[in-house]
């Protein structure tokens, strides 16, 4: 298990660790499946944001993370992160802000959210958009 705060600011590699690709700024979160579907990272402050499959990436460690080739998706999703993102009930009633998320680093599964008001199971999420993450009531 790793956090969404562990990974950020890893160095990307190439998967021979050769050469430094970037920093990770982000995991992007397929709300609906649960999983992490494409990790992004800069390769400096004034390089565009490049997006790689999860498929790419070939290790996640404390150290650093190893991709395959880098060859950007076919359909890139909008850069929703989840930190610092707000939650709601599909009633929408408040249940906080996103502080992290622990997720498998070899599957990219989100096996839970810890909000500003507890723990959340990941299998809660239904929606992830431009307001907010949007979470089963329970």
């Amino acid at each position: 298990m790793m956090l969404f705060t562990e990974v950020r600011g890893l160095p990307v590699l190439s998967a021979d660790g050769d050469r430094k690709l970037g920093a990770v700024t982000s995991l992007t979160v397929d709300a609906s499946s649960g999983v992490v579907s494409h990790l992004r990272f800069r390769a400096g402050r004034l390089r565009g944001e490049t997006v790689l499959g999860w498929e790419a990436v070939r290790s996640v460690g404390p150290e650093a993370v190893r991709v395959g080739p880098v060859t950007a998706p076919d359909v890139v999703p909008p850069g929703h992160d989840l930190l610092g993102r707000r939650v709601l009930t599909e009633m929408g009633v408040e249940h906080g802000t996103v502080l992290d998320v622990a997720f498998d680093p070899r599957s990219g599964r989100v096996l839970a959210l810890f909000t500003t008001r507890g723990e959340l199971s990941a299998g809660r999420m239904t929606g992830l958009g431009d307001h907010a993450l949007v979470v089963r009531a329970g």
